[in-house]
């Protein structure tokens, strides 16, 4: 097993593509060592030739199996102290209100229960004391959008979840965070392009600039804690 070398340690979901690895690329690149978690093994498989073994290790499952998720954060809490977990990962259904199936359901409440399991565990493991929760979640869990009524649903638990956490660590080392971000310019939407276009997602958000900004905001040497990151895409 890799050792962090008195690094600082952070989990992050979804750490193979899009948002999920520029937050973990930027991460090594400020001194920390990653613990990327992804379902996507080939891209796993390239972030280990990518990233030395003493700043990254690979762990392939679903984020919202259990077993996975306790044998994982056991694995990673042998090499030293969880100091920030980035819940990131999440799947969009992008559907009419009645064009929606219990499979799409299942799919989007997927990141919900990782979130969750994902948290509850890295808690437990660093006995609640001097940790940072950062859930990405979407602008989607600020407003109702059409055609996104299950992804919202999902979304807006999401943010429930986090402002429960919020308030039931208060005043303590436990620090939660709430990241909004709007459309990224990633392979996230290339199952829906009846809904949104190739041609409109390059307008989107660039990945690694709205991973800086979130970085910025949420690992610095500042004695402050910037509790939601709102950010939203220019409209072109």
């Amino acid at each position: 097993m890799a050792a962090s070398n008195g690094r600082k340690i952070a989990i992050v979901t979804g750490s193979a593509l899009g948002l999920g690895y520029e937050l973990t690329r930027q991460l090594i690149e400020r001194g920390w060592f990653v613990a990327g978690i992804d379902f996507n093994a080939e891209r796993q498989d390239a972030l280990a030739e990518e990233f030395p073994s003493d700043v990254y290790r690979g762990y392939v499952g679903d984020v919202s199996d259990e077993a996975f998720v306790r044998q994982s954060v056991a694995e990673i809490k042998a090499l030293g102290h969880i100091d920030l977990l980035i819940n990131n990962a999440g799947q969009p259904s992008f559907k009419v209100p009645t064009g929606y199936e219990a499979a799409d359901i299942d799919k989007c409440l997927k990141g919900l229960k990782g979130m969750i399991l994902w948290s509850v565990e890295t808690l437990k493991a660093d006995d609640e004391t001097d940790l940072k929760i950062a859930n990405v979640m979407s602008t989607a869990a600020t407003r109702g959008n059409a055609n996104e009524s299950v992804y919202c649903a999902t979304k807006w638990g999401e943010k429930g979840y986090t402002q429960s956490l919020k308030a039931a660590y208060k005043g303590t080392s436990v620090k939660v965070v709430g990241v909004y971000p709007g459309g990224i310019d990633t392979a996230f939407y290339r199952d829906s392009h009846d809904y949104v276009s190739e041609e409109k997602q390059h307008t989107f958000m660039n990945p690694a600039e709205l991973a800086e900004v979130i970085l910025c905001n949420l690992v610095n040497d500042a004695n402050l804690t910037v509790s939601d990151i709102l950010i939203e895409r220019n409209y072109v």
